[in-house]
């Protein structure tokens, strides 16, 4: 068989499974070929696309959710020719990824810079969720009355949130949304290793402390894939409380107690998650990731008291004084620039980086995330972030702490 012949049989059978509205669960496309443009639907730049089926009172159809850098938009396609051209339109944008999940097995497409598919199918090892109600609550990676939610005290005993824990579900709910996404992504793209049951897929918390984020992205996680959690924490109390609440779920995973920039791990992890460490600890937490050579890192930073106290002491450069003049905005603009420095670090040491919002601000105000893939081998793009960090540092005469740590 040619290559071009076994190409179009991969397309075809991709497309075959997206169509299938009986058995799929769900596909999601995502990042873009090298060399190609941004994917769009409807003129929109677009960084993903899910499809899922729904049955809506005039019949089944195909549920399209496209998100672009600030939203979801959802169009929905009765099953037959008005979903077979949906879909049609999506394969057609140059999308690098496709991850799809049927009753029956899971699809992983790879598509070369030449768009040449490069398909890899396993059997589904779990029990398919084939809900099709279009108004259900929102789709929850973890559902409410989930037992990890319950033993962490954030859902009751009928498996209701508690109003009080409301924030901390949304919080943990899309920083597993994110990880999830991004995890497929970078393992599609060879970026992040594929773990097996010799071998399970080693992610660990900085800073875990009641181990939220640990328990919860093991909840999801283990049911995709063989993983093995590390939850990290000063405080010998915290890791106390996750054991016991661990040995109670059946969970196997680990609690080191010290602190981020000291503690030790019999083997390097090739996730890092820090949720909320506080001010120079997200620091320590990316300095970590980048001496263990993480694949992919997740952190949300939190207070940015550092380069805050940096610019009341320092003379602001003439033409931006009026950024930190103001008490509330300079405090605003320290968080900005703290950031953006940490970024432009990570993408010197070779990480394709994005800084994103995981949770609507209207929640909490502590709602940035910096999502970074190490991607080896591009030098020009390092050394590109290495001159606009010294001119970004020469202008406002700041010295972030993960430069000193690096």
């Amino acid at each position: 068989m040619s290559a071009d012949a076994a190409a179009t049989g991969e397309w075809a059978r991709l497309r075959a499974a997206v169509l299938d509205a009986d058995h799929l669960v769900r596909a999601l496309a995502s990042g873009r070929r090298k060399g190609r443009p941004a994917p769009e639907v409807d003129g929109r730049e677009v960084r993903r696309a899910e499809v899922r089926v729904v049955d809506l009172k005039a019949g089944r159809h195909l549920q399209v959710t496209t998100y672009d850098a600030t939203q979801a938009h959802t169009a929905n396609h009765p099953v037959g020719e008005a979903a077979e051209a949906a879909v049609d339109a999506l394969l057609g944008q140059p999308f690098a990824n496709w991850h799809l999940d049927t009753s029956t097995e899971t699809l992983q497409v790879r598509v070369t810079k030449k768009g040449v598919p490069m398909l890899h199918a396993s059997a589904r090892s779990g029990e398919a969720d084939l809900t099709r109600e279009h108004d259900r609550p929102k789709d929850r990676l973890l559902a409410e009355d989930h037992p990890v939610l319950k033993a962490l005290g954030i859902s009751d005993a009928q498996g209701r949130v508690k109003p009080s824990r409301q924030a901390k579900y949304r919080q943990v709910e899309e920083f597993v949304r994110l990880l999830d996404a991004s995890l497929t992504e970078a393992i599609a793209q060879g970026h992040v290793r594929t773990p097996t049951p010799d071998d399970p897929l080693r992610v660990v918390d900085l800073g875990c402390g009641n181990a939220y984020l640990t328990f919860a992205a093991h909840a999801h996680l283990s049911d995709r894939m063989p993983v093995r959690m590390t939850g990290v924490d000063v405080k010998q109390q915290s890791a106390d409380h996750n054991s016991a609440v661990a040995a109670g779920l059946g969970i196997d995973a680990d609690f080191v107690v010290g602190s981020i920039a000291d503690a030790t791990l019999d083997l390097q992890p090739d996730v890092v998650l820090a949720l909320h460490a506080c001010d120079t600890a997200t620091d320590d937490a990316l300095a970590r990731a980048l001496g263990w050579d993480a694949a992919l890192v997740l952190a949300a930073p939190c207070c940015h008291h550092d380069i805050a106290a940096q610019l009341r002491a320092a003379e602001p450069p003439a033409p931006y004084a009026m950024l930190v003049r103001d008490g509330i905005l300079r405090e605003r603009f320290a968080d900005t620039l703290t950031d953006a420095l940490r970024a432009t670090l990570l993408r010197r040491e070779g990480y394709r980086v994005d800084v994103v919002e995981f949770v609507e601000s209207a929640h909490t105000p502590r709602n940035t995330l910096l999502r970074a893939v190490r991607t080896p081998g591009s030098t020009d793009a390092a050394r590109g972030a290495a001159r606009e960090y010294d001119e970004l540092l020469g202008t406002w005469g700041v010295h972030p702490r993960l430069g000193e740590l690096l």
